[in-house]
């Protein structure tokens, strides 16, 4: 505990001397090296606390008569190995991708702060250490997403994810009133400890779901990622992405799985399990939808993330239906899922927003329509991001197809529960994860070939070059990981037990023991998966396919015209674009869900005018949801801007009346 601390300490040194710092020509090299680390330090203290009994410390410090109180335990190991893997990743790509940044000073100071405040919320163990370091965490991120602040949109990017953290840590804080209760035990020890009625613990589940869903990216409170992740710095999007929406999902784990330990019976845990199921599969579908629907790279992964967290929240929504039905197995199993993607996802998604933040700097531009042809130009980078990519759409032998198939492993052990609602909404979750893993390989195909495949598509990236070495040694390092983690998978499997044992009570069997490094979650009659196996047979092939083709081909030289689709101009607009790609999927989706329109316009007869089409889509959560509510505030606002214009005799009859009601109303009260 000690040295976590002291690390969290020395991060935020580090951004009060970035202010100095950023005026010097080294200043990014002292902190973005200080960052890593002692992002270093802080997950090696995450993975030592992994297998260790929980550990505690209190200062006296904060409310008086609460003081800070932290915790170590298995859980907050497991994510600070999480948060500290990305934020060292980040770090270290940013050795080089920040020489390029216009003004540093808008980031260097925020930046390690940031890392701190996420490295405090998962080691806090009472509601004010808890909250002050969620706000600590949404105010450096905000202030790193405006770093831009001249770039159009990205103030209202800022104003977007300002207000939702807000309400984030709002409805954070009403759970941890209702399990403080009147006598304000804040302390989680107390909470933990404190009997609530079982509807209060279904109050609490809701608030925690809203609140951490908000910070995560859950739809309907999905609105701020795609605002703020293109809006801020490669690096810290792959931050904001990759870590900042896990430290969301611990939120929701510590509240409902460790604080809510035993609270939450009868009807109100199957039908919370029964939200969080459905979230989950409304979020995982609607997301890669989204980002179907981009041309935006960075959009792109951002939408990404939100059907990512997605399923994950389908996880821990199977792993509370299980333990509400008082099945520990696939309690274990579904969680060790949830917890495998939550691992799986900061590494891909870390490792697609270096890719596109190199793919930025070499080029200056992040609309897929202006890229192509940059395997010939970026062939590292080009590396890299495929293998993002094809783990990201859960392709074996990759870590993100060993996280989604034991999520599906777990749908598939009990899809028949006793509750009505659990009965329909476990084989729906199937379905919707299912149709996403489809939409989401889909999806990177899209992003993959018309960024780097094909020939460019401007000057922009006909002109690129390879990015500098710390960029690409963060990217291939994550790239490692993502095959590492895929091709031994019971490796992190056993690693998680002692974290889904913490908090279930129940594990996995052990699976470094089964012969041939497979997995076998349930029983080898129903499953069972063998990564290396699959690697070694893909390497093999491959290797064997181009040993014959270079021995046994005809060793004739023909060289013709590449095909030109029946255009005699080979042009990069006869090319398939992102948009033609994504246009079936569109036309049976977007038509209903985006209301997607395309107006075709042709110039009539003799008229030498060029003919348009002209494509729209809305969002209607956004629409329906966001708008009406903003439209609301402004004029709300109008109507209390006047009180700034009244007299003292007006504002002294308002204090009175004011008071007076108050009295009333405690009055009537008592």
């Amino acid at each position: 505990m000690t040295p976590a601390l002291l690390a969290i300490l020395a991060l935020c040194a580090t951004g009060m001397l970035g202010v100095i710092w950023a005026r010097l020509p080294a200043g990014r090299w002292g902190v973005y090296s200080a960052s890593l680390g002692l992002s270093v330090v802080l997950m090696l203290v995450g993975i030592g606390a992994l297998a260790a009994p929980p550990s505690g410390l209190t200062l006296p410090l904060g409310v008086p008569w609460i003081g800070v109180h932290l915790r170590l335990d298995a859980l907050a190991g497991f994510f600070l190995v999480v948060v500290n893997l990305g934020a060292g990743g980040a770090s270290l790509y940013a050795l080089g991708y920040g020489q390029h940044e216009k003004m540093p000073e808008r980031v260097l100071p925020f930046f390690p702060v940031f890392l701190a405040g996420m490295n405090l919320v998962v080691l806090a163990d009472d509601a004010f250490t808890f909250l002050f370091a969620w706000e600590l965490m949404s105010v450096s991120s905000f202030a790193l997403v405006i770093a831009h602040h001249r770039e159009s949109g990205t103030m209202l990017a800022g104003y977007v994810y300002l207000i939702m953290a807000s309400l984030s840590a709002l409805l954070l804080l009403l759970a941890f009133a209702l399990l403080a209760g009147p006598a304000g035990d804040y302390a989680f020890a107390l909470m933990r400890a404190r009997a609530v009625t079982p509807g209060m613990a279904g109050a609490v589940l809701l608030l925690a779901l809203l609140g951490a869903g908000a910070k995560a990216g859950l739809i309907p409170l999905h609105a701020w990622l795609p605002l703020a992740h293109p809006a801020a710095p490669s690096h810290v999007s792959a931050l904001m992405s990759g870590v900042m929406t896990k430290v969301a999902v611990y939120g929701f784990i510590r509240i409902v799985f460790d604080l809510l330990d035993g609270k939450l019976t009868g009807p109100p845990a199957w039908w919370g399990a029964v939200g969080v199921l459905a979230l989950g599969g409304v979020t995982a579908v609607g997301g890669i939808l989204y980002a179907l629907m981009e041309s935006d790279l960075k959009r792109l992964l951002a939408y990404s993330t939100v059907e990512n967290i997605g399923i994950i929240f389908i996880g821990l929504g199977l792993a509370m239906a299980f333990r509400a039905t008082n099945f520990p197995a696939g309690a274990a199993l579904a969680l060790t899922a949830a917890l495998f993607h939550v691992f799986n996802h900061a590494v891909m998604k870390s490792l697609l927003f270096f890719g596109a933040g190199a793919v930025i700097t070499a080029t200056g531009a992040r609309d897929m329509e202006q890229l192509g042809g940059l395997i010939h130009r970026l062939p590292q980078t080009s590396f890299a991001f495929l293998i993002g990519a094809a783990a990201i759409s859960a392709l074996p032998p990759l870590n993100g197809f060993v996280s989604e198939w034991l999520t599906f492993q777990a749908i598939l052990l009990r899809p028949d529960m006793p509750q009505w609602g659990l009965k329909i909404m476990i084989p729906t979750d199937g379905a919707l994860l299912a149709l996403a893993a489809a939409l989401a390989a889909s999806c990177f195909v899209k992003a993959f070939g018309i960024t780097f495949l094909g020939r460019p598509r401007s000057a922009l990236a006909a002109a690129a070059h390879e990015v500098d070495r710390f960029s690409r040694a963060a990217m291939l390092g994550f790239a490692a990981l993502a095959v590492l983690a895929g091709v031994l998978p019971g490796v992190l499997i056993d690693t998680l037990a002692p974290v889904v044992s913490a908090v279930l009570g129940a594990r996995l069997p052990v699976q470094i023991t089964v012969p041939w490094l497979s997995i076998i979650p349930v029983a080898a009659s129903r499953s069972s998966y063998n990564g290396l196996l699959i690697f070694t047979f893909l390497t093999s092939a491959t290797l064997l396919t181009v040993f014959v083709i270079h021995r046994f081909a005809a060793r004739t030289l023909r060289r013709a015209p590449a095909w030109d689709c029946g255009f005699p101009d080979a042009s990069p607009a006869t090319q398939y674009s992102g948009a033609s790609l994504s246009e079936p999927l569109r036309r049976v989706f977007g038509t209903t869900l985006f209301q997607a329109r395309t107006v075709v316009t042709l110039p009539p007869p003799g008229d030498t005018g060029p003919a348009r089409i002209v494509k729209s889509r809305r969002d209607p959560i956004w629409d329906f949801l966001y708008a009406p509510v903003g439209q609301a505030v402004g004029r709300m606002a109008d109507v209390m801007n006047h009180l700034q214009f009244l007299t003292i005799r007006r504002y002294l009859a308002f204090v009175f009346i004011a008071l007076i009601t108050l009295l009333l109303a405690l009055a009537l009260w008592q």
